[in-house]
């Protein structure tokens, strides 16, 4: 990766400056190592009357893989490419961009103790990026930087030269050229707006990415007519971390139009109210709605199939009218950290005896799941390949025959609701399929019907009226009429 910054100068305001702004001497070529890499600094040109500083940032690929491992969505980016073979190395992105704020800290804040009163002037600038990703093509790229003061030249890169029908890339040649900006101000743009238009980060984005986005933005973004955007993207599409940004984005818009202090606006709205308006999450609402069609079905021994890490099962424990609950799980290690959730070596005796969790796969018939009041499988069926299904349904409502059954599943209609989620995709990698609601209720009302159960379906989360719920869940109840009748 390669970005050069160049200015012009005057006998009284040498372009030499440069190396005192940002820190690195023009004589002086310097090295830098990073989390994926070498960052050099070198200067190809350095005299009074033009000045270039050059940042190289020699990418190690295998440890850009072997980093990014196990982070899932938001960790290293196009790895469905393959391992070792992807634009990482070589086109301008976050790890350009993490490159800058570590190469070249002082300088973006705007320290200069050597030359302070030139830190705060502007200067003519050229910044030359040779391949930059831009998903939005040139269009963004001029959206993004042109209210900031840049003259834009961005020019895409052909997909092959020999091959012109081909068509462009998604890369541009990009040259931005300013005379009213600081460096430190142009080096905040870049730290922002290179991993925008890569739409893409190596790392995985947490909590803090929004106040390292407020820092970098502080004097520009607030009144950025692409703010949702830039926020939105830079923070990976986290909705939740979005949220949060464009509100503090919001307050600093309304102390700068008040003259005051951000710190006064947002003490008029009380901290308690904020908690209280806070989204209560999905997996809560769901566990939540588990256990109210419990209590409705009357059901005191409860079996949790396909528990998981036990968050279920510990819930349940809360409620004394369930007498017995039983947590199974085909894998060993689930079982392991929900007998550690549940703390079950310190358990008293009297609630240890409520509750036992042992392995089990519900794709075969297991006598140790008959007589029970009810049984759940909470967003199980998923994770299953549809031929298995036949095996599971018999296993449950065949064999073991609890009097309740409650399914819940995602409903696929609401994945368009994530913004975090790219289209056609699943909201998890092991899911092998995700339903419609009438999917599902097809589903459901078959095997109601083989194997004598009524069925009611109960919305769990926002249920909107455009794509429903985000889970649907199907109450399953031995049909008193079918049983009447086989007596």
């Amino acid at each position: 990766m390669f970005l050069t910054i160049t200015t012009t100068g005057t006998p009284e305001r040498p372009a030499t400056d440069l190396g005192f702004l940002l820190h690195k001497h023009p004589e002086k070529a310097q090295t830098f190592s990073t989390s994926y890499g070498t960052a050099h600094v070198l200067y190809p040109e350095a005299d009074a009357q033009r000045c270039t500083a050059a940042l190289l940032l020699e990418v190690d690929a295998v440890a850009l893989v072997r980093r990014g491992k196990g982070k899932g969505r938001g960790g290293a980016p196009d790895a469905a490419l393959a391992q070792y073979v992807n634009d990482r190395p070589y086109a301008a992105s976050s790890l350009l961009a993490v490159a800058l704020s570590a190469v070249f800290s002082s300088a973006m804040r705007g320290v200069c103790n050597a030359r302070p009163e030139r830190a705060g002037q502007p200067l003519p600038l050229r910044v030359e990026v040779p391949a930059l990703p831009a998903r939005g093509g040139t269009d963004l790229v001029r959206k993004l930087f042109a209210p900031l003061g840049w003259t834009v030249t961005a020019e895409p890169v052909a997909l092959d030269a020999e091959f012109p029908e081909w068509g462009d890339s998604r890369y541009v040649g990009l040259v931005l050229e300013s005379e009213t900006l600081t460096l430190a101000e142009a080096l905040r743009h870049l730290y922002v707006l290179l991993p925008v238009l890569d739409d893409a980060k190596h790392y995985w984005v947490a909590s803090d990415e929004v106040d390292k986005l407020l820092r970098a933005g502080e004097g520009w973004l607030p009144a950025h007519p692409e703010q949702k955007l830039i926020t939105s993207r830079y923070l990976s599409r986290r909705w939740s971390l979005t949220r949060e940004a464009m509100e503090r984005l919001e307050l600093v818009r309304l102390a700068e139009a008040d003259d005051s202090e951000v710190e006064d606006i947002d003490n008029a709205v009380a901290a308690e109210t904020e908690a209280e308006e806070r989204p209560t999450p999905l997996a809560v609402r769901r566990r939540e709605a588990i256990v109210d069609a419990l209590r409705s079905s009357g059901a005191a021994r409860v079996l949790d199939l396909g528990c998981g890490q036990g968050q279920l099962v510990q819930a349940l424990l809360k409620d004394t009218r369930f007498t017995e609950i039983v947590g199974v799980d085909v894998s060993m290690r689930a079982l392991t950290i929900a007998g550690r959730r549940l703390k079950l070596d310190r358990m008293g005796e009297r609630q240890s005896s409520r509750v036992q969790l042992f392995q089990s796969s519900l794709a075969y018939t297991d006598n140790r799941l008959k007589g029970y009041d009810a049984a759940v499988l909470s967003e199980v069926v998923e994770h299953l390949d549809l031929p298995r299904l036949p095996a599971l349904e018999y296993a449950v409502f065949g064999a073991a025959r609890p009097r309740t059954v409650l399914v819940t599943t995602p409903n696929v209609e609401y994945n368009v609701r994530w913004e975090t989620l790219p289209a056609g995709h699943v909201r998890h990698g092991d899911h092998r399929f995700e339903w419609t609601r009438a999917e599902f209720r097809d589903w459901a009302g078959k095997v109601a019907q083989r194997h004598g159960y009524d069925v009611e379906f109960v919305p769990v989360g926002p249920d909107d009226p455009e794509v429903g719920p985000p889970t649907q869940m199907a109450v399953f109840s031995v049909s008193t009429v079918k049983e009447e009748k086989a007596a």
